[in-house]
């Protein structure tokens, strides 16, 4: 049987969410309760590894068993061995060739900015935060120039494992509600650290300190010294992917929500 889950947490205070040797992350809590559950050894797949801090809405991971169990089981019974951070939305049953990583058609990053003189207390580490203002207008446009199929090594981490920097960024979507902005990223796939290194020169676009030219040569150049620094993961949540409609994986949980602004929709 493969079995696919939605699972949604909080990223900070895990290392991300591939297991590692002596860290704490996501897939090494989810594992282990997925083993308490149902006594016996289980390894996930997920759809997109997301970085330390990195907060997930709807990760979808698939898994092989023997081990018969409900759809709800899987749910409620798994939740139970969890943290309070990390919890299962979601249970659906699939064939081959469904793969939580391999059939995404895509995958939805949205990061949530605090633009205030005063940093985050309630809000703290789940937005990232800016004490000056900014102008939508300006990073709209710098975002447009992201559009389409680019080499983005320009925001790649030097520790990004993917075989190409070659992505195609579909849409993005720059929206104020009050205090906060949100950002909202859909793309084929992503790098290492590519959102946060995107943010980081929107925002520079945004404050005024750099201009739109400096931006399209930054992209242009492919080179990730000439960007703006890496933004804080605080804001980040991967929004999940999205599959063919044959396959009638969820591509919404109740934790989208919470985001402020329209949601997003595949």
């Amino acid at each position: 049987m493969r079995v696919v889950l939605g699972v949604s947490y909080r990223g900070g205070g895990y290392h991300g969410w591939q297991a590692q040797a002596d860290r704490q992350t996501v897939q090494d809590v989810l594992e282990a309760a997925l083993k308490k559950f149902s006594a016996s050894d289980i390894r996930t797949v997920c759809a997109g590894r997301t970085d330390t801090g990195v907060h997930g809405l709807n990760q979808v991971v698939h898994f092989d068993t023997a081990v018969i169990r409900d759809a709800a089981s899987w749910v409620r019974g798994t939740n139970c061995f969890l943290p309070t951070n990390v919890a299962i939305q979601w249970c659906v049953f699939a064939q081959e060739p469904f793969h939580a990583r391999f059939a995404a058609q895509g995958r939805r990053y949205s990061y949530v900015l605090l633009e205030s003189p005063v940093r985050p207390a309630i809000e703290a580490g789940s937005v990232g935060w800016v004490h000056y203002p900014l102008n939508g207008a300006a990073m709209r446009q710098a975002a447009d120039l992201l559009l389409g199929e680019h080499d983005f090594s320009a925001f790649r981490s030097s520790e990004c494992q993917a075989a190409s920097p070659v992505k195609t960024m579909r849409s993005i979507t720059i929206t104020q509600q009050g205090d906060y902005w949100r950002f909202d990223f859909d793309g084929s796939a992503f790098l290492h650290h590519m959102v946060r290194n995107l943010m980081g020169s929107l925002l520079a676009v945004g404050r005024g300190t750099r201009d739109l030219a400096w931006f399209a040569a930054v992209l242009a150049g492919k080179d990730r010294k000439f960007a703006a620094p890496t933004f804080p993961a605080d804001g980040l949540y991967f929004v999940g992917p999205y599959y063919a409609s044959e396959y009638q994986i969820p591509s919404q949980t109740s934790a989208m929500a919470w985001l402020p602004g329209p949601p997003q929709t595949a």
